[in-house]
């Protein structure tokens, strides 16, 4: 149960923050400090609106399960991507994103040189071993001056970072329990995607990653 494999692991000294692009950088381990207080709210906020399979505008079932919090979230079905401020699961507005996250994230965007964010959504993906997100840009959102930030929970991922365009090289950017990335800028409209997720038991969290992205959509 989720309830259950959401716990605390921290590694000592983590690395010090790295720039992977002009305007992206990864902060290894920054949420580490927080996340023995994040996850009884993240637990909750699956409590409201628990993970689901969404489908694509041409009906393929998405592999990664999802969820949301914040006033909007981000939704698929055969009327296209787009937010939503209610959960077509429930039928109620998303849960709030916990205070502390959204701190969190305002903070690591300002160390990438990105001030004053505040996120109004957070897309909340549950990655299992063999699952994987294929390259992509998110252009859903209406202002693309605002930064990206994502926070890693759980087994160790390959996050793909590229260019602008679909066929151009990728980084192989890893990224493990605490890790954050933040992107914007001229880096805001890269294409990024993950590589399946392999095998293994994160000492706390079990067989499965979490990943928090967490935008300004509206």
């Amino acid at each position: 149960m989720m309830q259950t494999e959401l716990d605390l692991f921290a590694p000592h000294d983590p690395p010090q923050p790295y720039r992977v692009g002009t305007q992206a950088m990864v902060l290894p381990g920054f949420a580490l400090p927080q996340v023995q207080a994040l996850l009884p709210m993240l637990r909750e906020v699956i409590a409201q609106a628990p993970f689901r399979h969404m489908y694509t505008p041409g009906g393929l079932k998405m592999a990664v399960a999802l969820t949301n919090c914040g006033a909007l979230g981000w939704v698929s079905d055969r009327q296209g991507y787009r937010y939503s401020g209610i959960d077509p699961l429930t039928q109620r507005p998303w849960p709030v994103i916990p205070e502390a996250l959204v701190l969190l994230a305002n903070h690591a965007a300002s160390l990438a040189g990105f001030s004053d964010f505040q996120p109004d959504a957070c897309l909340v993906n549950c990655y299992r071993p063999g699952t994987r997100l294929s390259l992509h840009q998110d252009r859903d959102e209406r202002d693309f001056s605002q930064p990206i930030v994502s926070v890693s929970l759980g087994l160790p991922a390959v996050f793909l970072f590229g260019g602008h365009t679909r066929n151009a090289s990728t980084q192989r950017i890893p990224l493990h329990h605490g890790d954050v990335l933040v992107w914007g800028g001229e880096d805001r409209l890269r294409f990024h995607g993950v590589l399946p997720l392999k095998p293994g038991v994160h000492p706390q969290m079990g067989e499965l990653r979490i990943n928090l992205t967490l935008r300004k959509a509206g």
